[in-house]
C-alpha cells in the first residue's frame, strides 16, 4: 500500500518536474474529489492516497514553484457546477495545498472538462504559458467533452499543455480521456498500480540532456551517424484478414515479456494509429477494440523495424432497441450482449455500436419491463444492424383528489403495478412500481391492476396494456386534503368516526407533532390528539373529495 501511495507521489512529482522545474510557468493541479475516489486499492481508500502523495511531493517542490490546487465533486453530490480553485498559483504554496486535500469531502460528480477549462482561464493560458494536471479516478459524468477542450486550448493559448493522470482506470476508460493530454502536446499517465506507474513515467517523463562541450577548434568534426528510423514499431490491427487497418477507438497494451512469454512488467498503453520505439528486447502487445482483443509476443532488436499484424476477428454489432416495430429508439434501453469468451456480459444503453469477437451474440434488450432475447450471428470483418423490440406499451400514471379536480403531486404519491389475474391463494404477482406524478411504466401487453396511494388514501384501478400503445391513466381517488393543528400535543391521531361492533374505531393515521397534514378518502373521521402528560382531547371532521379540511383540536 506504502509502495502505490509512493507511485502516485512519484506521478506528481515528476510531472511537476516536467511542468514546473523546467519551464517558468505557472500550474494548478486539479484533484477528483467525486464519491468514487472512496473505492479501495489494496485496502485503502484512493482518496488517501491521494493526500498522502500530494503531501510528500509538495514537500519537494522548490519554494519558489507557483502551484494552485483547484478540485471538484467536494461540496456537492449532485451538482456539476461544484468546481473550486481552492488555492490560487503561488509559491510556498504546498501547506495549503496539502490542508486543502485533507478537508476535502469526497462526493459529487466529475466535471473534468468544466474544471480544465476553469484552471486554463486562471492562469490566463491565452496570456502566458500555462500547465494543469489532471488527477482522475473517473470519466467525464458531466457531458463536458475533453477532447474537444484539449484542441480548443491548444489552438487559443500561448503555450499550454494538460497533463493527466489516469488514477486506476481501464484501458478502455483511459483512452477516452488521454486526448486532453495528447492534444495540448501533454503526457497521459495510466496509474493502476505502483510499478506501472513508475514505469509509464520512466519512458514519458525524461530531464533534458545536458548540451554537449564544444569540440577542440583543431579537433576534425566527426563524421555523422547513419540516419535511423523514426520508429521501430508500427503495428497494424484489422477486424478481419484482409481488412483494413483499425486506426480509431482501438487501444494498445505492451508488457515486457518473462522467459516463459507470459506478461511481465506493464510498459505502456496508446491509442488509435501506434507509432514507437522500443527498446530491444521481448514484448507481449495486446491489440483490442471494444470487446475484441488479441496479443502476440513480439521481439525488438536494434536497428530492425517491425511491422506486426494483429488480427482481432471481430465484427460490428448495431442495435437499435425499440419499445415497439416503427416506434423511436429508447435511449435508457439497457442492451446486454454475451459475446463469445466474455468473462461477463457487457451492458449498454440506447443505439447501440459495438466491436465484437466473431460468433453468436446473445442480445437482451431490456424497456421497462419488457425483455426480448436475440441470439445473432456475427461474422469477422462484417457488420450488423438490427432493431430489436421489447414488445411494451407505455403507460403515463397519475393521481387526482377528485374526477376533473386538482392533481396530487406531494410526497405521499406512489403507485404500484400487479398482474391481474390472482394466485389460487388470492394474491397477486406485483410487476413494478414507482413514485411522483406522471409515474412512467413500459409494460407487456397484459391485463394489469394499478394501486394508487396518495398518503392514506388507496385506490385499485384495472387497466390492459397492447403493445405500441399510449395510455394516460388517470386515477380519481375521492379523497381530500385534512389539516389538523393541536397545540401542545405530542401525538395526533386519525380514527374512522364510525365504531365497530365492538366499539372500536379503526386507525388511519398519526404524527407526533402538534400539526399533522395528509390525503384521505372523503368521510368522517375523528381526531384524537394526547399530550405528554396522557391527557386527550377530540375532534369531529367531516373531509370532502377534491377539497381542504381544517380542524384545530384544543
Amino acid at each position: 500500500m506504502a509502495g502505490l501511495a509512493r507511485g502516485v507521489a512519484a506521478a506528481i512529482l515528476l510531472l511537476s518536474m516536467t511542468t514546473f522545474g523546467f519551464a517558468a510557468n505557472k500550474v494548478i493541479v486539479i484533484l477528483d474529489a467525486s464519491g468514487s475516489m472512496w473505492a479501495l486499492i489494496d485496502g485503502k481508500p484512493k482518496l488517501e492516497i491521494a493526500r498522502e502523495s500530494l503531501r510528500t511531493v509538495l514537500q519537494s517542490v522548490p519554494a519558489d514553484a507557483e502551484i494552485g490546487f483547484m478540485a471538484y465533486g467536494h461540496r456537492e453530490k449532485g451538482s456539476c457546477d461544484d468546481i473550486q480553485l481552492i488555492v490560487p498559483p503561488q509559491a510556498g504554496s504546498g501547506s495549503a495545498i496539502s490542508a486543502a486535500a485533507d478537508s476535502l469531502k469526497f462526493l459529487g460528480k466529475t466535471p473534468l472538462t468544466a474544471a480544465v477549462k476553469q484552471a486554463a482561464e486562471a492562469l490566463k493560458y491565452t496570456e502566458d504559458k500555462a500547465t494543469v494536471v489532471l488527477i482522475t479516478d473517473g470519466l467525464e459524468t458531466c457531458g463536458g467533452d475533453p477532447c474537444a477542450l484539449g484542441k480548443e486550448l491548444e489552438a487559443s493559448g500561448v503555450d499550454f499543455t494538460a497533463d493527466v493522470v489516469g488514477f486506476g482506470l481501464t484501458a478502455d476508460e483511459g483512452k477516452q480521456i488521454a486526448c486532453l493530454a495528447d492534444n495540448t502536446g501533454g503526457k497521459y499517465i495510466q496509474a493502476s498500480d505502483e510499478k506501472a506507474l513508475q514505469e509509464a513515467l520512466a519512458e514519458t517523463v525524461a530531464a533534458p540532456a545536458p548540451a554537449p562541450e564544444p569540440a577542440p577548434a583543431s579537433a576534425p568534426a566527426p563524421a555523422p551517424e547513419p540516419a535511423k528510423p523514426e520508429f521501430n514499431f508500427l503495428p497494424i490491427a484489422v477486424l478481419a484478414e484482409g481488412g483494413d487497418p483499425v486506426t480509431d477507438g482501438n487501444a494498445w497494451e505492451i508488457y515486457k515479456a518473462k522467459p516463459d512469454g507470459t506478461r511481465g512488467d506493464y510498459v505502456s498503453t496508446e491509442y488509435g494509429a501506434y507509432k514507437a520505439n522500443l527498446e530491444p528486447g521481448d514484448y507481449i502487445v495486446v491489440a483490442s477494440d471494444g470487446q475484441a482483443k488479441t496479443e502476440q509476443k513480439v521481439k525488438i532488436e536494434a536497428g530492425q523495424v517491425y511491422k506486426p499484424l494483429f488480427n482481432l476477428n471481430a465484427g460490428t454489432l448495431i442495435i437499435h432497441p425499440r419499445p415497439s416495430a416503427g416506434a423511436d429508439v429508447v435511449d435508457g434501453a439497457a442492451v446486454v450482449i454475451d459475446y463469445p469468451g466474455a468473462d461477463m456480459p457487457a451492458t449498454f444503453y440506447g443505439t447501440t455500436k459495438a466491436v465484437l469477437p466473431a460468433g453468436d451474440q446473445k442480445v437482451t434488450v431490456t424497456i421497462g419491463q419488457g425483455v426480448a432475447t436475440e441470439t445473432i450471428p456475427l461474422a469477422a470483418g462484417k457488420t450488423v444492424e438490427k432493431d430489436m423490440v421489447a414488445g411494451v406499451g407505455h403507460v403515463v400514471a397519475n393521481a387526482y383528489y377528485a374526477a376533473g379536480g386538482d392533481k396530487a403531486d406531494g410526497s405521499g404519491v406512489g403507485f404500484k403495478v400487479l398482474k391481474a389475474k390472482k394466485k389460487i391463494d388470492g394474491t397477486r404477482d406485483e410487476v413494478t412500481y414507482a413514485y411522483g406524478p406522471d409515474s412512467k411504466f413500459d409494460l407487456p401487453p397484459d391485463d394489469y391492476v394499478l394501486i394508487a396511494t396518495v398518503d392514506l388514501a388507496v385506490v385499485e384501478q384495472p387497466f390492459t396494456v397492447k403493445v405500441g400503445e399510449f395510455q394516460d391513466l388517470k386515477v380519481a381517488m375521492n379523497a381530500g386534503v385534512l389539516a389538523i393543528t393541536a397545540p401542545g400535543a405530542s401525538k395526533i391521531e386519525i380514527f374512522e368516526a364510525k365504531k365497530d361492533i365492538n366499539g372500536n374505531r379503526k386507525s388511519l393515521g398519526y404524527a407526533f407533532d402538534q400539526k399533522y397534514q395528509a390525503a384521505i378518502p372523503a368521510g368522517d373521521y375523528a381526531v384524537v390528539s394526547e399530550k405528554s402528560d396522557n391527557s386527550s382531547k377530540e375532534g369531529n371532521v367531516t373531509v370532502k373529495a377534491g377539497e381542504r379540511a381544517e380542524l384545530t383540536v384544543q
